[in-house]
């Protein structure tokens, strides 16, 4: 579980200080036991919780297929549609996608009431939620020096008289570093004379002869890759996190090619006039203007042409997707058709239902437009053994511990009321 123990008495410490006892803060969330799909290399889904994944066997192929198609970019500007009771796990898959896909596909999720609580037009908060689910990988060369380090040798001189202030006492001394690095690589070696700066960013990385660093020479960053097989022998220099690489080859300046990832609201809001770049860390950014977009996707297409950049269609998640109206489908309908349209994922527990803000009934509350655009995933209900089986990960992920009585007591409770409802009852249980 998540928690900070403080522990100590005032009247027990020593010299003033009171002994307090600090543990691991976790954040245990409803879907944290999540690590993916559970399926093998053949789309079939694996048993025994794979992943955390329970169940729902069909739903999960399907939506391994969608993955794939991700993947493999065959399905830009498509729609999926998982449709199910409440309880049935539609998050927890929506939860599984995002794991399989990796921090580099972007996925965002939200729910269909956020755009009616936003200080922004829906058809806004809408289109800064898609433009977050898609990615922009901007390539760039840039020269860097690596090499092994042969040896640092730093000269700190003094320089400047003293000087007196108003009260007569003189002031400390400036201190003048200058040194030099030995980098070398299989096939050279090298002398470079360092400054205050550099000598200070080496003593903040704890570079020491025997390490393999880089060095980019239009920022001055350096980076320390581990230390050199060569000196795999130096016990006393060794931690338990020792990494050992190679020594470099070739040439000690080499041109690299950087990767930023990038999404395409992020450059919206450091290209906004009004807001800028620290308006990416207030949360609210406001309204862009259409003129903006409209730039920085001519110029996002150009670098694409050019070969520095690329797109990467990420999804966007919309939970509760019978709260939007028919102004947001509208306009969701419109934005599928676009080139740089993410992948669409949308989840509803509705049967037959009211389109909102009209008197018109429809499946899933969803217009008829719209559902021809959507491949539809339904989910089932869990049986008795599934509920328990997912308890059971559930007892792992909050470090419960849960006799077999309990947990069918618990089990039974989940199949006839909900498994959230005895989800929430497993920390409680324990306390």
């Amino acid at each position: 579980m998540s928690g900070i123990k403080i522990s100590g008495d005032a009247n027990n410490s020593t010299g003033g200080v009171t002994v307090r006892e600090l543990t691991r803060l976790e954040r245990i969330g409803a879907h944290s036991h999540i690590r993916g799909l559970g399926l093998d290399d053949g789309l079939e889904p694996r048993r025994g919780g794979s992943q955390g994944m329970v169940g729902q066997a069909g739903a999960r192929r399907a939506v391994g297929v969608v993955y794939r198609m991700i993947n493999e970019g065959k399905i830009g500007g498509r729609a999926i549609l998982l449709a199910g009771k409440p309880g049935t796990g539609k998050t927890a898959i929506a939860m599984g996608l995002a794991q399989e896909l990796g921090e580099d596909t972007p996925f965002t999720t939200m729910s269909g009431s956020e755009v009616f609580s936003l200080e922004m037009s829906k058809t806004e908060a809408l289109t800064q939620a898609l433009r977050k689910s898609i990615g922009v990988q901007i390539l760039e060369e840039t020269e860097v020096m690596e090499g092994e380090v042969v040896e640092i040798q730093i000269d700190t001189a003094f320089g400047g008289a003293n000087e007196k202030g108003g009260s007569g006492k003189s002031s400390s001394k400036n201190l003048e570093k200058t040194g030099r690095l030995t980098l070398c690589t299989t096939d050279m070696e090298t002398v470079y004379d360092l400054g205050t700066k550099m000598i200070d960013a080496l003593s903040k990385e704890k570079v020491t002869a025997g390490d393999v660093i880089t060095i980019d020479k239009a920022s001055g960053k350096i980076t320390k890759l581990g230390r050199s097989f060569s000196r795999s022998r130096d016990y006393d220099a060794m931690g338990s996190s020792t990494r050992f690489v190679q020594c470099p080859e070739g040439e000690l300046q080499k041109r690299k090619e950087v990767v930023h990832n990038v999404s395409l609201h992020e450059i919206d809001v450091i290209n906004s006039r009004q807001q800028g770049f620290l308006a990416l860390f207030a949360g609210d950014t406001g309204e862009i203007k259409g003129e903006v977009r409209e730039q920085i996707d001519s110029k996002v297409q150009e670098w694409k042409e050019e070969g520095r950049a690329k797109i990467i269609p990420g999804v966007l998640f919309i939970d509760e997707v019978h709260m939007l109206d028919m102004e947001c489908f509208s306009f969701l309908n419109r934005a599928l058709e676009s080139d740089m349209a993410p992948v669409l994922v949308i989840a509803t527990n509705r049967g037959i239902a009211k389109i909102r803000g009209t008197e018109y009934r429809s499946p899933h509350g969803i217009p008829l437009d719209l559902l021809d655009r959507l491949m539809i995933v339904s989910t089932e209900p869990y049986s008795h053994d599934e509920i328990r089986k997912i308890l059971s990960v559930r007892c792992e992920e909050e470090d419960v511990e849960m006799a077999d009585d309990a947990l069918e007591l618990l089990a039974r409770i989940g199949t006839e009321t909900s498994l959230r409802y005895a989800i929430h009852m497993i920390i409680t249980a324990s306390l």
